[in-house]
């Protein structure tokens, strides 16, 4: 769990580090009576289809006082909780908030392990950006490489099942913390980029705002020739590269102006806009319970509106890898990888109703 204390003072400056006391496959989980939690890990087999295999706990329960894992309420089996989840989706208009652990099926890194820690070079700094010209040239160098990656990547299976329930109504909204798109490259309509679009450029000299596919042709033709020396990709279309080739990358300004360029993205040390979050909050308000799906909740920015859920007294939920920021008032978690976990809930959620564990009735699942 994250400290108590440890508050952040803005929405992406905040790099909460959870305590967590054990390596083990199952997860860390409320220990607030009443919550449930499941291991969609080492046990059990749960097929998805011709040639999925998804692995599910089997029941189990911690050992008395224990302070992590589920010591109150036990580990139940992970189709068990799959199928609760689904039969209170059935009937409950939902807020997702998705994360990095979505989109690691669509090869794009996540910025943190399963712990909550950080797993990725130190990531650029809003003000940095806007007061330094040689921070501007190592964000364009690395973004020169990373972009493919991202800039291509295809949604995965649970972008597509997410889709899916926004089209029968179950899903109301999407917030999303990512900035990859995929979303929308889904088919997705009701999206909320909470940080912003990685695929958007604006000029911060006049306002004017560019897609990122004509910015990386600029790069290009500003560099002809250049050889990439990535030696490892990173999140949101970041790579790692030799400092040879940051110090030899030139950065195009604006066509229109020769204004600075910058991707229209919320850096680390910046807010989230004012609207932005307002949109996000009444969202959140017009749905009957929000859930959470890949990521820890350990960015400021997408914990408050799980708190806030939370304080509505709207029931949350999370499918996530991991350790969450949130793991202290969450009414049901399945710890597994996103998509396939989504694609049982979508099994699960087609099946006859008759014999399905019934739907939580006032407010718990």
């Amino acid at each position: 769990m994250n400290s108590p204390d440890a508050a952040a003072t803005d929405d992406l400056g905040s790099a909460v580090q959870p305590r967590v006391g054990t390596d083990r496959a199952s997860l860390p989980v409320s220990t607030l009576p009443g919550r449930a939690a499941a291991d969609v890990g080492p046990g059990a087999d749960l097929r998805v289809g011709p040639g999925r295999l998804l692995r599910a706990a089997t029941t189990q329960t911690p050992a008395s006082g224990a302070t992590h894992g589920c010591a109150d309420s036990g580990v139940e089996p992970g189709e068990q909780a799959i199928d609760r989840l689904a039969a209170g989706l059935r009937r409950l208009p939902v807020v997702v908030i998705s994360g990095a652990g979505l989109s690691t099926e669509s090869g794009i890194p996540a910025y943190r392990d399963r712990h909550g820690r950080w797993q990725q070079p130190a990531p650029i700094q809003h003000r940095d950006f806007l007061t330094a010209a040689s921070v501007r040239q190592r964000y364009w160098a690395r973004s020169f490489v990373g972009w493919p990656r991202i800039g291509l990547a295809s949604p995965a299976a649970g972008h597509r099942v997410l889709r899916g329930m926004e089209q029968l109504g179950i899903v109301s909204t999407v917030i999303t913390q990512n900035v990859d798109g995929l979303h929308q490259k889904a088919g997705s309509r009701r999206v909320i980029e909470l940080h912003g679009g990685i695929g958007r450029v604006l000029c911060l000299a006049c306002g004017q705002h560019f897609a990122r596919a004509a910015v990386q042709q600029w790069l290009l033709a500003a560099n002809p020739g250049v050889a990439s020396a990535a030696t490892r990709a990173a999140a949101d279309g970041d790579a790692e590269v030799t400092d040879p080739f940051v110090s030899a990358f030139r950065v195009p300004g604006c066509p229109d102006c020769g204004g600075a360029l910058k991707p229209d993205v919320v850096f680390f040390g910046d807010s989230v806009p004012r609207d932005r979050l307002a949109a996000a909050t009444q969202a959140i308000d017009a749905a009957q319970a929000l859930l959470v799906v890949g990521s820890s909740l350990m960015v400021y920015s997408g914990f408050r509106l799980a708190d806030y859920a939370h304080r509505q007294g709207k029931p949350v939920l999370a499918i996530n890898r991991g350790v969450t920021r949130a793991d202290h008032f969450l009414e049901l978690k399945i710890d597994g990888e996103c998509g396939a976990v989504l694609e049982l809930l979508a099994l699960a959620m087609q099946r006859p109703a008759q014999g399905a564990p019934p739907a939580p009735a006032g407010g718990r699942w």
